[in-house]
């Protein structure tokens, strides 16, 4: 009987893309599988006969032989002999490892030791220290490489040996129904290699519990939820694998005069009644000195004055902030009898005055008696 057309055999373009001739050849392995039609020799024979057909048509070479000569440029090249119980290379289980193989572990070979994990340690840093920059010694838990096997995991002497389940692949192949797919070595978890006598120190992991003291620079103007890393300096890994890292997370306490936001700093400035309505020049503290601030007559509580540049200068470069300061009118307190009389008269004195001394609290008084006029 004369062999049918590869391309015709998987219902595909002579045109088709490797991609395009896979996905056809999956269609049709997935319909005509023995495992699927069990007793159904015609299933049976169109699964060898796609079987076939992919073999050729996948090899740049025998396509390339077939697109010339047809089926005699290829006779007693292509496989076609697997029966219904055991499938050769290019098979139906190489094509669902290809599909399978990535959600079941296969397909990536030996992985090795993995690396160490990475840490974090959370900072409190002073605003003080924040800003201007420091340098802290912290310690941290963590493994270290072991000193007794160098990290190999192995006893002196000695040195891991290749898995005799996986022949050092780190993978093993699992039939499972119709499926036949990769998962990592039970034996050796994928690392390919098995300590046959492990160091009496650490076990076999190449690593030690310890306790480590590090000094970390910190740079001028982080702020809370900065990181600092500093590579190497996590987990070791096992039985020799490269560290991980370790993650400086800054957290700046709350300050008792200052307020950050970003790169400007905020401060409450209480100031007497007397100096927020004649004016005056009163000493403001910032994280550098003190500087000179001059409130001018008539200023009201909940006045913000900007000075340019007493800020924060960002951990990544520009210029500095700003340092605003809120204004907030003091009443006295503990007063004599003869200030309360002084204030008494004073009062007398702004009630003749009317508005002209009080607008706010005229205009919000007018607001107040429209709204209940209102009701």
């Amino acid at each position: 009987m004369s062999k049918r057309d590869y391309y015709e055999v998987l219902g595909a373009s002579k045109d088709a893309s490797q991609q395009d001739l896979k996905k056809a050849y999956r269609r049709l392995a997935m319909k005509y599988h023995p495992d699927r039609n069990p007793d159904d020799q015609e299933a049976v024979a169109k699964f060898k006969e796609a079987k076939e057909a992919y073999e050729v048509l996948s090899d740049e070479q025998k396509r390339a032989a077939y697109d010339q000569f047809g089926h005699a440029g290829v006779n007693g090249q292509a496989g076609g002999g697997a029966g219904a119980g055991g499938f050769g290379g290019g098979g139906f289980g190489d094509i669902f490892g290809d599909i399978f193989g990535d959600i079941f572990g296969g397909g990536g070979g030996r992985r090795g030791p993995a690396r160490g994990a990475d840490l974090r340690y959370t900072l409190e840093l002073s605003l003080e220290q924040a800003v201007h920059g420091c340098e802290e010694k912290i310690r941290v838990p963590s493994w270290d490489p072991c000193n007794v096997c160098d990290g190999s995991g192995a006893k002196p002497g000695e040195q891991p040996v290749t898995c005799p389940t996986c022949a050092g692949m780190g993978q093993v192949r699992m039939q499972q129904g119709f499926f036949t797919v990769q998962q990592a070595c039970p034996t050796c978890h994928g690392e390919g290699r098995v300590i046959e006598n492990p160091c009496d120190h650490c076990g076999g992991q190449g690593r030690v519990q310890t306790t480590k003291t590090l000094s970390v620079k910190i740079p001028a103007g982080v702020d809370t939820g900065d990181r600092i890393r500093l590579a190497g300096k996590g987990e070791a890994g096992m039985q020799g694998a490269p560290p991980g890292d370790l993650y400086v997370q800054v957290a700046v306490r709350p300050h008792s005069i200052f307020t950050r936001e970003g790169e400007n700093l905020h401060v409450e400035v209480p100031v007497s009644f007397v100096d927020a309505s004649l004016g005056g020049e009163l000493e403001v503290p910032t994280l550098k000195g003190q500087v000179k601030l001059k409130v001018p007559p008539e200023t009201q509580t909940g006045k913000l004055f900007r000075l340019r540049g007493k800020g924060v200068t960002p951990v990544r470069g520009g210029p500095p902030g700003d340092l605003l300061c809120k204004v907030v009118v003091e009443t006295p307190v503990k007063l004599s009898s003869e200030q309360k009389e002084l204030l008494r008269q004073f009062q007398e004195s702004m009630d003749k005055g009317g508005e002209r001394h009080n607008p706010r609290r005229t205009s919000w008084f007018e607001g107040v008696k429209r709204f209940f006029d209102g009701l």
